[in-house]
């Protein structure tokens, strides 16, 4: 990020890193919806645009240095999430979309985290079912008609989650060489 702040000047990026620093710790995260700045000090901080707004500021210095660390802060924001976008988009790629619906039999994959201390095995089964889908949380978590002798939380996340395949009920056909041949002779 601080390389696409100073590809127009490379040897000043020591000026823009404080800056660049303070704008993403001043940015609300998606997964907590507060900033880094507001968690540590409880409260959002002051910006430098905050002080040039005043009406007695009638400095010069003052009012350029604002609009330029507005400039800074707002090209801060716009690479962020470029970023944030593009790498949703490399995540997205590798994503298997699965949309289960209530009633639907699934097989579940038991990751060795569901099992109480000393019941893991290696040699035990991973996919286990099939078992009915009994409510659908969003699309990515699911409630599953899991038995209570499993004695874990019957939510998985979609990753778990396979859809049921009953075997086929038509015979099998072997064809081996030592199967015996309705044609005259072969052998």
């Amino acid at each position: 990020m601080l390389r696409c702040l100073t590809q127009d000047s490379p040897k000043q990026w020591e000026e823009k890193l404080s800056t660049a620093e303070f704008a993403y710790n001043s940015m609300v995260n998606r997964s907590t919806g507060k900033s880094p700045f507001s968690i540590v000090y409880t409260k959002l901080p002051n910006l430098a645009l905050d002080v040039a707004v005043l009406p007695k500021c009638k400095s010069g210095k003052a009012t350029h240095f604002a609009t330029q660390y507005s400039d800074m802060l707002e090209e801060v924001r716009k690479q962020l999430h470029k970023s944030n976008q593009s790498y949703k988009t490399s995540k997205d790629l590798h994503r298997r979309e699965k949309i289960f619906n209530v009633g639907d039999l699934v097989m579940v994959r038991l990751r060795r985290e569901r099992f109480p201390p000393g019941m893991y095995s290696k040699l035990s089964r991973r996919k286990i079912g099939p078992f009915a889908i009994t409510t659908r949380i969003n699309d990515n978590a699911y409630i599953v008609d899991l038995p209570a002798s499993y004695n874990t939380t019957s939510t998985f996340n979609v990753s778990d989650i396979w859809p049921y395949h009953p075997p086929d009920s038509a015979p099998t056909i072997t064809c081996s060489s030592e199967s015996s041949s309705s044609v005259a002779g072969e052998d």
